[in-house]
């Protein structure tokens, strides 16, 4: 990809684009929240989706956690209304930066990056373990000339340190995919993501009662703050949203960004520079309002 392709793959795409989404939406509650905001914005084509091992309370190992997240999409997608593709991920993280993890969704991303070119690409919203399309490319490296990989993990660069729970499963996935010279879009968590929170007085006045998906999504967010936060005036972060919400921000309407070289997560919890230096888009501010306000606009019409 030459410089002109690649700053033009680190912008805010303008007008329709084919997107695929690789989740762990078992995990917690904001993938399904991602999933409906992606699902509910017509200018996003979403070609397929891809389920993401994860490993925690919910799960009893990264394949469990893969096997509940495909589960929970189809949940989703009947509560949309809607279809798509949907492929299992992987049933195990990385075992090194060379060595892939074959799976339906990443031999699927090969095969479907393939009808891509730099000018017009396939754009990969990842909020997970980024072990899939890590996969993907160590499987066939040419479709990083074809993809556009937007990804909810790590921490901002002024925070203390880059253990956050979607880089940390598969430090080695990150390392590729950032590493690969695909253009990488980066929405760090701490610092950065962690503004996008709501509340349950917020939750039930704009999506209690509206409709089933809605009323989904109001209950599993407040149980889910109840089970650890009961009496307290708590509020939650649905970080995922914003991988979408990337896509959508045209003018910067939803977050700011910047042009920066790679900064690569090192397996002692910091970042180090990348070797080549190659340019990624970083985000370092959310326009929290903006966002909520048409998150709860489209899971509502």
């Amino acid at each position: 990809m030459n410089s002109n392709d690649l700053l033009r793959a680190l912008s805010v795409p303008q007008g329709p684009v084919d997107v695929v989404l690789d989740t762990d939406t078992y995990n917690e509650i904001d993938d399904q929240f991602a999933l409906s905001y992606l699902m509910r914005s017509p200018e996003l084509h979403t070609k397929a989706i891809y389920a993401a091992p994860f490993f925690n309370e919910n799960s009893s190992g990264p394949e469990d956690g893969m096997l509940k997240s495909y589960d929970e999409i189809f949940k989703v997608l009947k509560l949309l209304g809607e279809r798509a593709e949907v492929y299992k991920g992987s049933p195990a993280y990385l075992p090194d930066e060379h060595t892939p993890v074959v799976s339906p969704a990443a031999e699927d991303l090969c095969r479907r990056a393939k009808e891509y070119r730099p000018e017009r690409p396939l754009y990969v919203v990842a909020i997970g373990a980024i072990t899939n399309i890590a996969s993907a490319i160590l499987m066939d490296p040419s479709i990083t000339d074809r993809i556009v990989v937007a990804w909810l993990g790590g921490h901002g660069l002024d925070f203390h340190d880059t253990k956050e729970f979607n880089l940390i499963q598969d430090v080695a996935a990150a390392r590729v995919v950032m590493g690969s010279g695909a253009p990488f879009v980066q929405l760090p968590c701490y610092g950065v993501v962690s503004a996008f929170s709501t509340s349950r007085p917020e939750l039930e006045y704009w999506l209690k009662g509206k409709n089933p998906l809605a009323d989904y999504l109001c209950r599993n967010t407040i149980e889910a703050a109840e089970s650890y936060a009961a009496g307290t005036a708590w509020s939650r972060i649905i970080w995922d949203v914003t991988a979408v919400a990337w896509l959508l921000n045209r003018d910067d309407r939803f977050m700011l960004s910047r042009l920066q070289p790679v900064s690569l997560p090192a397996y002692d919890g910091q970042y180090e520079r990348c070797p080549t230096a190659h340019l990624m888009r970083y985000v370092y501010q959310i326009n929290r309002d903006a966002l909520l306000t048409d998150l709860f606009k489209k899971l509502t019409d």
